[in-house]
Order: structure tokens, then C-alpha cells, then sequence
């Protein structure tokens, strides 16, 4: 068979392969979601929002520095090929705490159970609040808002503060920093624990650069709630675009052995 032959053989070959995962990309993500042992919530949602910034040298740290660097070692007018090399520090970007970040002896990233990764989303919407307050924290009196607005937070779930912190990323308006201390929001530790005391949710996110609002200096609600097993979120975006229950969270953490967690690609599907 000539070369020409060959190669269009190829062509064709990888476009009805490609068809194919378009058509079935959908029964596959319920597959995935069946196999964690979760009910399949994704069965009734007709869309897909990433929740996740894009990650870039200049991407704003907790303490200032850059976390993230690329290095190109191939390129491909030279080498037929690209490959960067990357520096990442843990918790740059939008990423997961894991258990082992606040506590000696937590869950290292890889060791959180998959079933915990994919969750029923709570959106907590305090925009308005932390409008007029760049250092307003979720409460208590905001999830028993949230309760009674949406009924009981599910088991397993992921609840996430929506404070409209996103779309600050590329100011200096996002870490707020006052040449002593930062100023955005977080999640107080009374409502940490009342998340833990009274109901099975297993994950916490913010649109910010900590669970923690940005004057904390003891860091209560990650001391609280990431030894009990539990993980955080922390950079998360899109939030504005989800509703604030019904949306199923998927949390691509990495699998680095030991981490204390990583940059993440998350998305819901709502």
C-alpha cells in the first residue's frame, strides 16, 4: 500500500474514532460516576461548567511568590515535538487540601477515596456581603439560610462559598493585601464545625486563596476541619455560573504519593 494510501487510511480511521467519544462521552462520564459507588447524580444534568482558573506564572500566591513555572525542553520546529518542564508548588492555582496539609499523620492527596471527588455541590452565595466587607466569612446563620432555601445539605457533599472573589484573580484586588495582611473571605470556623457536627459533607471550597478569610492568623478552620479527614478547595471560579444545589462537583485531584494536595481540574455538572 503506497504511503498517501496509508496515511489517509490513518485520517479516517482517528475521525470515526473521534465521532465515537463525541457520542458517547456522556454515558462514559455515568459509568465513571457509578464506579465510585455514588447514586449517579450526573443521570438528570444537561450541561458541564469548569470551575477551574487557568494556571500561569503569574497566577497570585498565599505568600506572594511565584508557584508555578514552565520550561520549554522541546520544541516542535525543532524537535518535532513539544515538552515543558514544570515547577509547581503545591497549593497554587485552583487546587485540593489534602487532610495531610493541616495535620502530621492526614490523608496524603492520593489516599483520598475517589468516592469523596465526586459530590453534590452547595453553593453558598455571600457576594453581596463580601461586597461591603472584603474580610466577610461564611456563618452558621448562612448555611441555616442556605438549608432553608435548598433543604438538608447531602451526604458526601462538597459546600462552596461564592464570595465574586473570581473575578478579581488578575488584580491585586484578589490577594487584598494591606502591607500587613491580606483582606478576602473564608469560611468561619463555627460554621466548619457546624458543617462536621451536623451534617456529612466532606469537602469545602472558596473562590479565594484560603478556607481561612485572609486576617486569619491561627488558620482555625483548616486546623478544624482538614485533621477529621475532610479537604478543602481553595481558588475555585465558575461559581456564578452554577446553581446554588442540584449540580454534581467532580474533583480531578493529582495522585503524587505524600502530597499534601495539588492543582486540580474541577468541573460541575449541572
Amino acid at each position: 500500500m503506497c504511503d498517501a494510501c496509508v496515511m489517509n487510511a490513518v485520517k479516517d480511521r482517528m475521525l470515526s474514532r473521534r465521532n465515537f467519544f463525541k457520542t458517547s462521552a456522556a454515558a462514559g462520564a455515568a459509568t465513571a460516576l457509578a464506579a465510585t459507588g455514588q447514586p449517579v447524580l450526573a443521570a438528570a444534568h444537561g450541561g458541564v461548567e469548569d470551575l477551574t482558573h487557568e494556571l500561569y506564572p503569574e497566577f497570585p500566591t498565599f505568600f506572594g511568590e511565584p508557584g508555578f513555572a514552565m520550561d520549554q525542553l522541546f520544541e516542535f520546529s525543532q524537535h518535532g515535538f513539544n515538552l515543558m518542564n514544570l515547577t509547581i508548588n503545591e497549593h497554587t492555582g485552583t487546587h485540593i487540601d489534602a487532610p495531610l496539609h493541616f495535620s502530621g499523620d492526614g490523608a496524603a492527596v492520593n489516599e483520598i477515596p475517589v468516592s469523596q471527588l465526586v459530590a453534590p455541590l452547595c453553593v453558598v452565595d455571600i457576594a453581596a456581603k463580601a461586597a461591603d466587607d472584603p474580610d466577610a466569612q461564611v456563618t452558621p446563620d448562612d448555611l441555616k439560610a442556605w438549608i432553608a432555601a435548598n433543604g438538608d445539605i447531602p451526604d458526601n457533599a462538597c459546600v462552596a462559598m461564592h464570595s465574586g472573589w473570581a473575578g478579581k484573580v488578575d488584580t491585586e484586588g484578589f490577594r487584598n493585601f494591606d502591607g500587613t495582611v491580606m483582606h478576602f473571605p473564608g469560611f468561619h470556623v463555627e460554621a466548619a464545625m457546624m458543617l462536621m457536627e451536623e451534617t456529612g459533607a466532606q469537602s469545602m471550597a472558596v473562590d479565594t486563596l484560603s478556607l481561612d478569610h485572609g486576617p486569619s492568623a491561627d488558620f482555625a478552620t483548616h486546623y478544624v476541619w482538614l485533621p477529621t479527614g475532610r479537604f478543602g478547595i481553595e481558588n475555585i471560579a465558575g461559581l456564578d455560573r452554577v446553581p446554588a444545589a442540584g449540580a454534581t462537583i467532580v474533583v480531578g485531584a493529582p495522585k503524587h504519593r505524600g502530597g499534601s494536595g495539588g492543582p486540580c481540574r474541577i468541573f460541575a455538572m449541572v
